[in-house]
Protein backbone atom coordinates (compact mmCIF):
# COMPACT_ATOMS: atom_id res chain seq x y z
CA UNK A 1 0.00 0.00 0.00
CA UNK A 2 1.42 3.73 -0.72
CA UNK A 3 0.19 6.28 1.63
CA UNK A 4 0.53 9.44 1.64
CA UNK A 5 1.32 12.29 4.66
CA UNK A 6 -0.52 15.77 4.99
CA UNK A 7 0.38 17.72 7.42
CA UNK A 8 -1.38 21.05 9.00
CA UNK A 9 -0.01 23.00 11.76
CA UNK A 10 2.48 24.09 13.88
CA UNK A 11 6.06 22.60 14.52
CA UNK A 12 4.70 19.77 17.30
CA UNK A 13 2.50 18.43 14.51
CA UNK A 14 5.55 18.09 12.15
CA UNK A 15 7.24 15.55 14.38
CA UNK A 16 3.80 14.08 14.92
CA UNK A 17 3.56 13.14 11.64
CA UNK A 18 7.40 12.69 11.28
CA UNK A 19 6.77 10.15 13.31
CA UNK A 20 4.09 8.76 11.86
CA UNK A 21 5.91 8.30 8.29
CA UNK A 22 8.53 6.36 10.66
CA UNK A 23 6.20 4.13 11.77
CA UNK A 24 4.52 3.70 8.42
CA UNK A 25 7.50 3.00 6.54
CA UNK A 26 8.55 0.28 9.20
CA UNK A 27 5.78 -0.99 8.79
CA UNK A 28 6.46 -1.81 5.42
CA UNK A 29 4.27 0.39 3.50
CA UNK A 30 5.51 2.87 1.16
CA UNK A 31 5.18 6.30 1.76
CA UNK A 32 4.24 8.50 -1.44
CA UNK A 33 4.02 12.47 -2.56
CA UNK A 34 1.61 11.57 -5.74
CA UNK A 35 -2.09 11.68 -3.93
CA UNK A 36 -2.92 10.11 -7.13
CA UNK A 37 -1.04 7.54 -6.53
CA UNK A 38 -1.67 7.19 -2.15
CA UNK A 39 -3.81 4.36 -1.97
CA UNK A 40 -4.55 5.79 2.12
CA UNK A 41 -4.12 9.45 2.68
CA UNK A 42 -3.80 10.54 6.21
CA UNK A 43 -4.05 14.18 7.41
CA UNK A 44 -2.59 15.39 10.10
CA UNK A 45 -4.64 18.43 11.29
CA UNK A 46 -4.77 21.38 13.12
CA UNK A 47 -7.64 22.54 15.72
CA UNK A 48 -5.53 25.43 17.89
CA UNK A 49 -8.14 28.48 16.46
CA UNK A 50 -10.75 29.05 14.39
CA UNK A 51 -8.94 29.66 10.71
CA UNK A 52 -6.56 26.62 11.30
CA UNK A 53 -10.32 24.47 12.04
CA UNK A 54 -11.25 25.40 8.55
CA UNK A 55 -8.52 24.93 7.06
CA UNK A 56 -8.03 21.43 8.23
CA UNK A 57 -11.39 20.44 7.58
CA UNK A 58 -11.13 22.02 3.70
CA UNK A 59 -8.44 20.38 3.42
CA UNK A 60 -9.87 16.91 4.10
CA UNK A 61 -12.52 17.31 1.92
CA UNK A 62 -10.51 18.69 -0.50
CA UNK A 63 -8.27 15.15 -0.42
CA UNK A 64 -11.46 13.15 -0.32
CA UNK A 65 -12.07 13.68 -4.16
CA UNK A 66 -8.77 11.39 -4.46
CA UNK A 67 -11.22 8.48 -3.36
CA UNK A 68 -12.96 9.07 -6.52
CA UNK A 69 -10.04 10.55 -8.99
CA UNK A 70 -7.28 8.78 -7.55
CA UNK A 71 -6.54 5.19 -6.20
CA UNK A 72 -7.57 6.20 -2.41
CA UNK A 73 -9.69 3.68 -0.16
CA UNK A 74 -8.85 4.80 2.88
CA UNK A 75 -8.91 8.58 4.32
CA UNK A 76 -7.43 9.17 7.68
CA UNK A 77 -8.33 12.14 9.89
CA UNK A 78 -5.76 12.45 12.81
CA UNK A 79 -4.54 14.85 15.06
CA UNK A 80 -5.56 18.07 17.16
CA UNK A 81 -8.97 18.90 15.38
CA UNK A 82 -9.77 14.81 15.14
CA UNK A 83 -8.82 14.33 18.68
CA UNK A 84 -11.06 17.51 19.59
CA UNK A 85 -14.36 16.81 17.41
CA UNK A 86 -14.36 13.36 16.18
CA UNK A 87 -18.45 12.97 17.60
CA UNK A 88 -19.85 15.37 15.47
CA UNK A 89 -17.18 15.37 12.27
CA UNK A 90 -18.05 11.39 12.73
CA UNK A 91 -21.59 12.74 11.42
CA UNK A 92 -20.41 15.26 9.10
CA UNK A 93 -17.99 13.90 7.16
CA UNK A 94 -18.83 10.41 6.19
CA UNK A 95 -16.11 10.76 3.29
CA UNK A 96 -13.40 9.78 6.62
CA UNK A 97 -12.76 6.53 7.13
CA UNK A 98 -11.21 6.59 10.62
CA UNK A 99 -10.51 9.28 13.16
CA UNK A 100 -7.20 9.23 14.91
CA UNK A 101 -6.48 11.22 18.22
CA UNK A 102 -3.09 12.82 19.47
CA UNK A 103 -2.66 9.83 21.08
CA UNK A 104 -3.77 7.59 18.64
CA UNK A 105 -0.48 7.68 16.25
CA UNK A 106 1.02 4.35 17.04
CA UNK A 107 -2.30 2.65 16.04
CA UNK A 108 -1.99 3.65 12.62
CA UNK A 109 -0.09 0.74 10.85
CA UNK A 110 -2.74 -1.24 12.36
CA UNK A 111 -5.22 1.04 11.20
CA UNK A 112 -3.15 0.34 7.30
CA UNK A 113 -3.15 -2.95 7.39
CA UNK A 114 -6.91 -3.13 8.23
CA UNK A 115 -7.00 -4.07 11.62
CA UNK A 116 -9.03 -1.30 13.44
CA UNK A 117 -12.36 -1.30 11.90
CA UNK A 118 -13.89 1.39 14.30
CA UNK A 119 -14.10 5.06 12.84
CA UNK A 120 -13.41 6.51 16.29
CA UNK A 121 -10.09 5.67 17.73
CA UNK A 122 -9.55 8.75 20.09
CA UNK A 123 -9.08 8.13 23.06
CA UNK A 124 -6.36 9.84 25.83
CA UNK A 125 -4.09 11.83 24.42
CA UNK A 126 -1.08 10.27 26.65
CA UNK A 127 1.29 9.39 23.70
CA UNK A 128 4.75 10.76 23.80
CA UNK A 129 7.23 9.19 21.28
CA UNK A 130 11.04 8.87 22.38
CA UNK A 131 14.08 7.73 20.78
CA UNK A 132 13.58 4.61 20.03
CA UNK A 133 10.76 5.67 17.63
CA UNK A 134 11.01 5.47 14.16
CA UNK A 135 10.90 9.32 13.03
CA UNK A 136 11.41 10.02 9.41
CA UNK A 137 12.67 13.74 8.80
CA UNK A 138 10.70 15.83 6.32
CA UNK A 139 11.81 19.51 7.46
CA UNK A 140 14.83 21.22 5.82
CA UNK A 141 18.64 20.39 5.06
CA UNK A 142 20.21 20.81 8.46
CA UNK A 143 17.58 21.23 10.84
CA UNK A 144 15.28 19.26 12.85
CA UNK A 145 12.82 19.83 15.91
CA UNK A 146 12.58 17.56 18.64
CA UNK A 147 9.48 18.01 20.93
CA UNK A 148 10.98 17.57 24.60
CA UNK A 149 7.85 17.63 26.01
CA UNK A 150 4.07 17.22 25.21
CA UNK A 151 0.88 19.02 26.36
CA UNK A 152 0.19 21.71 28.96
CA UNK A 153 -0.90 22.56 32.19
CA UNK A 154 -1.05 26.25 32.41
CA UNK A 155 -4.65 26.55 31.51
CA UNK A 156 -4.73 30.12 29.89
CA UNK A 157 -8.29 30.88 29.57
CA UNK A 158 -8.30 30.95 25.62
CA UNK A 159 -5.91 27.75 25.36
CA UNK A 160 -7.73 24.03 24.04
CA UNK A 161 -4.15 22.76 24.42
CA UNK A 162 -4.83 20.63 27.82
CA UNK A 163 -8.27 19.43 26.45
CA UNK A 164 -6.61 18.20 22.58
CA UNK A 165 -3.11 17.03 24.71
CA UNK A 166 -3.71 16.33 27.84
CA UNK A 167 -1.36 17.68 30.63
CA UNK A 168 2.36 18.82 30.66
CA UNK A 169 4.56 15.65 30.49
CA UNK A 170 8.61 15.81 30.23
CA UNK A 171 10.28 13.32 27.93
CA UNK A 172 13.37 11.68 29.39
CA UNK A 173 16.66 13.74 29.40
CA UNK A 174 18.32 10.58 28.10
CA UNK A 175 15.66 9.48 25.60
CA UNK A 176 15.96 13.49 24.12
CA UNK A 177 19.95 13.43 23.99
CA UNK A 178 20.14 9.63 22.25
CA UNK A 179 17.67 11.28 19.84
CA UNK A 180 19.63 14.13 19.30
CA UNK A 181 22.79 12.05 18.81
CA UNK A 182 20.97 10.53 16.24
CA UNK A 183 19.99 13.25 14.55
CA UNK A 184 23.45 15.00 14.45
CA UNK A 185 24.98 11.25 12.50
CA UNK A 186 21.99 11.99 10.36
CA UNK A 187 23.79 15.58 9.41
CA UNK A 188 21.97 17.45 11.25
CA UNK A 189 23.18 21.07 12.38
CA UNK A 190 20.44 22.73 13.89
CA UNK A 191 17.98 21.74 16.74
CA UNK A 192 14.61 23.58 17.69
CA UNK A 193 13.73 22.39 20.90
CA UNK A 194 10.02 22.94 20.95
CA UNK A 195 6.92 22.38 23.89
CA UNK A 196 4.06 23.84 24.33
CA UNK A 197 5.56 25.31 27.10
CA UNK A 198 9.41 25.24 27.17
CA UNK A 199 10.60 26.19 30.14
CA UNK A 200 8.47 23.63 32.40
CA UNK A 201 10.56 21.01 30.67
CA UNK A 202 11.13 19.01 34.11
CA UNK A 203 8.83 20.33 36.31
CA UNK A 204 7.03 16.81 36.10
CA UNK A 205 10.20 15.45 36.61
CA UNK A 206 12.88 14.66 39.46
CA UNK A 207 15.93 16.62 39.52
CA UNK A 208 16.19 17.93 36.12
CA UNK A 209 15.11 21.11 34.10
CA UNK A 210 15.80 22.54 31.15
CA UNK A 211 18.76 24.04 31.81
CA UNK A 212 20.04 20.61 33.17
CA UNK A 213 18.57 18.79 29.51
CA UNK A 214 20.78 22.23 27.74
CA UNK A 215 24.13 21.29 29.61
CA UNK A 216 23.90 17.92 27.96
CA UNK A 217 22.45 18.56 24.50
CA UNK A 218 25.68 21.16 23.98
CA UNK A 219 28.12 18.02 24.34
CA UNK A 220 26.53 16.19 21.15
CA UNK A 221 29.46 16.81 18.67
CA UNK A 222 27.85 17.56 14.95
CA UNK A 223 25.73 20.14 16.69
CA UNK A 224 26.22 23.81 15.68
CA UNK A 225 22.90 25.62 16.81
CA UNK A 226 20.56 24.54 19.95
CA UNK A 227 17.32 26.61 19.41
CA UNK A 228 14.88 27.61 22.05
CA UNK A 229 11.30 27.98 21.52
CA UNK A 230 8.01 29.20 23.16
CA UNK A 231 9.08 30.52 26.61
CA UNK A 232 6.52 31.06 29.15
CA UNK A 233 7.84 34.91 30.49
CA UNK A 234 7.21 33.56 34.24
CA UNK A 235 9.96 30.99 33.99
CA UNK A 236 12.71 31.90 32.53
CA UNK A 237 15.81 32.57 34.88
CA UNK A 238 18.95 34.33 35.33
CA UNK A 239 20.97 31.19 35.04
CA UNK A 240 19.43 29.92 32.01
CA UNK A 241 19.51 33.82 30.24
CA UNK A 242 23.36 33.22 31.59
CA UNK A 243 23.85 29.77 29.71
CA UNK A 244 22.07 31.02 26.54
CA UNK A 245 24.79 33.91 26.47
CA UNK A 246 28.19 32.19 27.27
CA UNK A 247 27.46 28.52 25.64
CA UNK A 248 28.32 29.42 21.59
CA UNK A 249 26.01 26.37 20.27
CA UNK A 250 22.65 27.77 22.03
CA UNK A 251 21.29 30.52 19.62
CA UNK A 252 20.74 33.76 21.01
CA UNK A 253 17.49 34.14 20.07
CA UNK A 254 14.65 34.04 23.04
CA UNK A 255 10.88 33.29 21.94
CA UNK A 256 8.87 34.81 24.36
CA UNK A 257 5.41 34.27 24.05
CA UNK A 258 3.86 37.61 25.66
CA UNK A 259 0.21 37.39 24.42
CA UNK A 260 -0.75 40.93 25.73
CA UNK A 261 0.85 43.88 27.73
CA UNK A 262 -2.75 45.28 29.51
CA UNK A 263 -2.79 44.38 33.11
CA UNK A 264 -6.36 43.74 33.29
CA UNK A 265 -6.49 41.36 29.89
CA UNK A 266 -2.99 39.13 30.95
CA UNK A 267 -4.97 38.59 34.54
CA UNK A 268 -8.26 37.43 32.37
CA UNK A 269 -5.87 35.40 30.31
CA UNK A 270 -4.41 33.80 33.25
CA UNK A 271 -0.88 34.50 32.46
CA UNK A 272 0.56 34.91 35.75
CA UNK A 273 2.86 37.71 35.19
CA UNK A 274 1.73 41.68 34.98
CA UNK A 275 3.01 44.96 32.90
CA UNK A 276 5.75 45.38 35.24
CA UNK A 277 7.08 41.76 35.46
CA UNK A 278 7.20 41.66 31.38
CA UNK A 279 9.12 44.62 31.47
CA UNK A 280 11.95 43.80 34.07
CA UNK A 281 11.99 40.39 31.90
CA UNK A 282 12.74 42.02 28.76
CA UNK A 283 15.20 44.81 31.00
CA UNK A 284 16.78 41.43 32.32
CA UNK A 285 16.93 39.43 29.19
CA UNK A 286 18.79 42.43 27.03
CA UNK A 287 21.23 43.39 30.14
CA UNK A 288 22.55 39.58 30.27
CA UNK A 289 22.20 39.07 26.69
CA UNK A 290 22.92 42.27 24.50
CA UNK A 291 22.99 40.57 21.01
CA UNK A 292 19.96 38.69 21.74
CA UNK A 293 17.25 38.38 19.08
CA UNK A 294 13.52 39.13 21.01
CA UNK A 295 10.50 37.22 19.26
CA UNK A 296 7.35 37.60 21.03
CA UNK A 297 3.16 36.98 19.49
CA UNK A 298 0.03 39.00 20.64
CA UNK A 299 -3.58 38.37 21.10
CA UNK A 300 -5.62 40.79 19.59
CA UNK A 301 -9.47 41.26 20.31
CA UNK A 302 -9.41 38.88 23.89
CA UNK A 303 -13.03 39.68 25.22
CA UNK A 304 -12.63 42.72 27.43
CA UNK A 305 -9.95 44.62 25.79
CA UNK A 306 -10.95 47.58 24.89
CA UNK A 307 -9.33 50.32 22.73
CA UNK A 308 -7.43 51.98 25.91
CA UNK A 309 -6.06 48.29 26.27
CA UNK A 310 -5.03 48.03 22.94
CA UNK A 311 -3.42 51.08 22.87
CA UNK A 312 -1.05 50.09 25.84
CA UNK A 313 -0.26 47.19 23.83
CA UNK A 314 0.60 49.41 20.75
CA UNK A 315 2.43 51.97 22.60
CA UNK A 316 4.30 48.99 24.24
CA UNK A 317 5.41 47.27 20.53
CA UNK A 318 6.87 50.43 19.52
CA UNK A 319 8.53 51.04 22.85
CA UNK A 320 10.27 47.79 22.71
CA UNK A 321 10.79 47.36 19.07
CA UNK A 322 10.71 43.26 19.25
CA UNK A 323 13.24 42.16 16.40
CA UNK A 324 10.13 39.32 15.85
CA UNK A 325 6.83 39.91 16.53
CA UNK A 326 3.50 37.33 15.27
CA UNK A 327 0.03 38.34 15.93
CA UNK A 328 -3.61 36.38 16.28
CA UNK A 329 -6.76 37.65 16.58
CA UNK A 330 -8.66 36.14 19.16
CA UNK A 331 -10.30 32.64 18.41
CA UNK A 332 -13.19 32.12 20.43
CA UNK A 333 -12.57 28.01 21.85
CA UNK A 334 -15.44 25.89 23.07
CA UNK A 335 -14.95 24.67 26.42
CA UNK A 336 -12.69 27.57 27.61
CA UNK A 337 -12.94 29.54 30.10
CA UNK A 338 -12.52 32.91 27.98
CA UNK A 339 -15.37 31.35 25.53
CA UNK A 340 -17.88 32.47 27.82
CA UNK A 341 -16.60 35.92 29.18
CA UNK A 342 -18.19 38.93 28.41
CA UNK A 343 -16.44 41.70 26.44
CA UNK A 344 -16.20 39.54 23.24
CA UNK A 345 -14.85 41.46 20.48
CA UNK A 346 -16.32 41.93 16.63
CA UNK A 347 -14.41 40.50 14.34
CA UNK A 348 -14.00 43.63 12.31
CA UNK A 349 -12.42 44.87 15.10
CA UNK A 350 -10.24 42.25 15.95
CA UNK A 351 -9.08 42.81 11.81
CA UNK A 352 -8.61 46.20 12.36
CA UNK A 353 -6.62 46.01 15.56
CA UNK A 354 -4.61 43.29 13.86
CA UNK A 355 -3.39 45.26 10.82
CA UNK A 356 -2.38 47.96 13.04
CA UNK A 357 -0.15 46.26 14.93
CA UNK A 358 1.94 44.62 12.01
CA UNK A 359 2.06 48.22 10.40
CA UNK A 360 3.87 48.84 13.23
CA UNK A 361 5.71 45.60 13.24
CA UNK A 362 6.53 45.68 9.50
CA UNK A 363 8.08 49.22 10.46
CA UNK A 364 10.29 47.63 13.38
CA UNK A 365 11.41 44.71 11.73
CA UNK A 366 12.87 46.72 8.16
CA UNK A 367 14.72 48.82 10.04
CA UNK A 368 16.78 46.53 12.26
CA UNK A 369 17.14 44.13 8.52
CA UNK A 370 18.15 47.39 7.43
CA UNK A 371 20.83 47.93 10.28
CA UNK A 372 22.38 44.10 9.15
CA UNK A 373 23.32 45.43 5.95
CA UNK A 374 27.05 45.32 5.69
CA UNK A 375 27.08 42.83 8.72
CA UNK A 376 28.72 39.03 8.37
CA UNK A 377 26.52 36.77 9.83
CA UNK A 378 26.82 32.57 10.24
CA UNK A 379 24.00 31.14 8.00
CA UNK A 380 22.29 27.14 7.66
CA UNK A 381 21.96 27.39 4.04
CA UNK A 382 18.79 25.03 3.15
CA UNK A 383 19.22 24.67 -0.40
CA UNK A 384 17.00 26.27 -3.19
CA UNK A 385 15.03 29.10 -2.19
CA UNK A 386 11.21 28.44 -2.68
CA UNK A 387 10.50 31.33 -4.69
CA UNK A 388 13.30 31.02 -6.97
CA UNK A 389 15.14 27.89 -8.45
CA UNK A 390 18.56 29.91 -9.02
CA UNK A 391 19.19 31.04 -5.55
CA UNK A 392 19.82 29.34 -2.43
CA UNK A 393 17.82 30.07 0.67
CA UNK A 394 19.51 30.56 4.32
CA UNK A 395 18.78 31.52 7.57
CA UNK A 396 21.04 33.44 10.46
CA UNK A 397 20.81 32.64 14.03
CA UNK A 398 17.91 35.34 14.37
CA UNK A 399 15.62 33.50 12.02
CA UNK A 400 13.68 30.53 12.53
CA UNK A 401 12.51 28.10 10.92
CA UNK A 402 8.89 28.77 9.49
CA UNK A 403 8.23 31.54 11.42
CA UNK A 404 10.97 34.23 10.67
CA UNK A 405 12.44 35.57 7.44
CA UNK A 406 14.89 34.23 5.42
CA UNK A 407 18.03 35.11 3.81
CA UNK A 408 18.37 34.67 0.25
CA UNK A 409 22.16 33.57 -1.36
CA UNK A 410 22.63 35.63 -4.39
CA UNK A 411 26.39 34.56 -4.27
CA UNK A 412 29.56 32.80 -3.40
CA UNK A 413 29.23 28.80 -3.04
CA UNK A 414 27.55 26.48 -0.66
CA UNK A 415 26.17 23.51 -0.12
CA UNK A 416 22.80 22.42 1.78
CA UNK A 417 22.96 21.61 5.17
CA UNK A 418 25.98 23.58 5.55
CA UNK A 419 27.12 26.71 8.12
CA UNK A 420 28.69 29.25 6.53
CA UNK A 421 29.30 33.31 6.58
CA UNK A 422 27.48 35.18 4.38
CA UNK A 423 27.88 39.56 3.92
CA UNK A 424 24.43 41.11 4.31
CA UNK A 425 24.23 43.00 0.93
CA UNK A 426 20.60 43.85 1.22
CA UNK A 427 17.53 43.84 3.65
CA UNK A 428 13.37 43.40 3.11
CA UNK A 429 10.47 44.02 5.69
CA UNK A 430 11.25 39.92 6.58
CA UNK A 431 13.66 39.08 4.51
CA UNK A 432 17.71 39.50 3.92
CA UNK A 433 20.10 38.91 0.90
CA UNK A 434 23.37 37.87 1.30
CA UNK A 435 26.55 36.42 -0.25
CA UNK A 436 28.85 33.56 0.54
CA UNK A 437 31.78 34.60 1.76
CA UNK A 438 35.58 32.19 1.17
CA UNK A 439 36.75 30.67 4.31
CA UNK A 440 38.75 33.48 4.86
CA UNK A 441 35.99 35.53 6.13
CA UNK A 442 35.94 33.86 9.37
CA UNK A 443 38.32 37.05 11.14
CA UNK A 444 34.86 39.04 10.29
CA UNK A 445 32.35 36.84 12.22
CA UNK A 446 29.94 38.65 14.71
CA UNK A 447 29.69 37.49 17.83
Amino acid sequence: MKVSVVTLGCPKNLVDSEVMTGLIQEAGFELTGDLEEAEAIIVNTCGFIKDAKEESIETVLDLARYKEIGRCRKLIMAGCLSQRYYRELMDEMPEVDHFVGTGGIPRIPDILRGMEERRDLVGDPSYLYDASTPRLLSSLTGSAYVKIAEGCSNHCSYCAIPIVRGEFRSRDMESIEREVRDLAGKGVKEINLIAQDTTSYGRDRDGTDLLALLKRLVRVEGIEWIRLLYLHPARVGDDLLKFIRDEEKVCRYIDLPLQHIDDRVLKAMGRGVRERDIRELIERIRAVIPSVILRTTFIVGFPGEDEEAFERLLSFTEEVEFDRLGAFTYSKEEGTPASGMDGQVPERVKRRRYRELMKIQKGIARKKNKDLVGSVQRVLVEGMSDESPYILQARTEGQAPDVDGVTYITGGDAMAGQMALARIVDAGDYDLVGEILPVSGTDHILS
